[in-house]
């Protein structure tokens, strides 16, 4: 891995929609690509105990996150024919409604895309140091427990 930069993934509060438009227009000029497939990650205004969540906190050590990110990205590209691959994980507050995720693999071919997202998203859920905590509508909080 010493010889591929790690890169940083974070980014302050929500992934905008003109983030995402932009970085699946940059692909159409790459013609060995057949297939993409996007993962977004969006904050869900759940119920817990008689509140409803408004948003959520994230945080994270983040060289080590951006090393666990770089070891999965890595991983991902031995294990599947991908052209391209771009991870973006949100830092700070992101409302409910707002995406805090955004995974966007490339290949020649279609079945690969599926199968490598999955794996990716996957990963990240069960390998990377993110925190979060929930925000309640009355601005409490509390940790968040992945499902």
């Amino acid at each position: 891995m010493k010889d591929k930069k790690i890169k940083n993934v974070f980014q302050e509060g929500a992934i905008s929609s003109e983030f995402i438009a932009n970085s699946i227009q940059k692909h159409q000029s790459k013609t060995n690509i057949g297939a993409h497939n996007i993962f977004l990650g969006q904050v869900r205004a759940d119920e817990i105990e008689g509140k409803t969540v408004t948003g959520i906190e994230y945080s994270a050590y983040e060289e080590m996150a951006n090393l666990k990110f770089h070891e999965i990205r890595e991983a991902t590209f031995e294990k599947f024919e991908l052209t391209c691959m771009h991870i973006y994980h949100s830092k700070g507050l992101v409302k409910t409604g707002e995406i805090c995720l955004f995974v966007f693999v490339s290949s020649p071919r279609r079945r690969v895309v599926f199968e490598a997202l999955e794996y990716v998203v996957e990963r990240i859920k069960a390998d990377v140091p993110i925190f979060g905590q929930e925000m309640f509508e009355d601005q409490t909080y509390q940790w968040k427990v992945n499902s």
